[in-house]
């Protein structure tokens, strides 16, 4: 008997769910060789909208679990990932890595969850402090995240690993405008996201042209950060820079090389600074 192929169309990650993009579009990405390897949607400006309510809804819940816990969903995370590890790894063969490199990969990735999920509960001590002042009053810095954070990740599973976890370690909700190439990684990275327990909303991945619907991200009064590292067009870069000042966005800027991960979970975080009577 012939194994039967099921032929899919790869969907958006919007709110815990898996939506057709609502203008129905499609585009196919292929391998190295021009081959076919699957359809994947293509989200629009309204999918975007969608993304960005579903942003803020998770983050309301979100931000107010306890460090541990975020710390425990992100190793679950890490604990799919692995038990998916033969998935991922025959997508980046299809996509041109020798079995080697995607075995590399998908290691590295899983490490990286595991990291930032030892961090979560350190961040308040690392980033915040209790602050000498003259007076009868105890007076504390306090780390809290930004708020909802729009990523343009670098192409690969590593790196878009690596944006993602480093912005909702701390509390923040986010949306992922993946490279084209890496879209299948991120639909199947998606699929481990859904069946772990980060809440819906807190993880929205939109495949598709980034520089279609980045500058209405950019410019949204809702969005309160940008990750530019994964833009490589300098003009592009500037715009949605210029774009993000509408509001005050905090934004991370391309490098051109990789980015310190400490200095990506310090970025997405605002500090508080608390006064509070010493009493006698």
């Amino acid at each position: 008997m012939n194994e039967l192929t099921v032929p899919r169309t790869h969907k958006l990650f919007i709110g815990g769910q898996f939506p057709r993009s609502e203008s129905g579009r499609t585009f196919e990405l292929k391998n190295s060789k021009g081959g076919f390897i699957a359809n994947i949607a293509m989200a629009s400006r309204k999918d975007a909208r969608e993304a960005v309510l579903a942003a803020r809804s998770g983050f309301e819940k979100w931000s107010s679990a306890t460090a541990y816990n975020r710390g425990q969903v992100l190793y679950r995370v890490a604990e799919i990932m692995q038990g998916r590890k033969s998935q991922f790894v025959d997508e980046m063969i299809l996509l041109g890595a020798s079995k080697k490199e995607a075995e590399k990969e998908i290691a590295k990735s899983v490490d990286r969850w595991i990291w930032y999920a030892g961090w979560s509960d350190k961040l308040a001590m690392s980033h915040g402090s209790a602050n000498p002042v003259a007076g009868n009053f105890f007076n504390f810095s306090i780390p809290e995240p930004t708020g909802v954070i729009v990523t343009i990740a670098p192409a690969g599973l590593f790196e878009m690993v690596e944006a993602i976890a480093s912005i909702i370690v701390s509390g923040n909700s986010c949306l992922v405008l993946p490279d084209k190439k890496s879209s299948l990684l991120a639909v199947s990275l998606a699929e481990c996201l859904a069946t772990s327990d980060v809440p819906a909303g807190v993880v929205n991945i939109l495949t598709g042209d980034s520089t279609e619907i980045a500058p209405w991200l950019a410019s949204h009064l809702d969005v309160n950060a940008i990750d530019l590292s994964g833009v490589m067009d300098k003009k592009l870069a500037l715009e949605l820079e210029k774009a993000a000042a509408t509001n005050l966005k905090r934004v991370l800027r391309p490098t051109g090389k990789s980015i310190d991960a400490m200095e990506r979970m310090k970025t997405w975080l605002e500090i508080k600074t608390v006064w509070h009577p010493r009493g006698f």
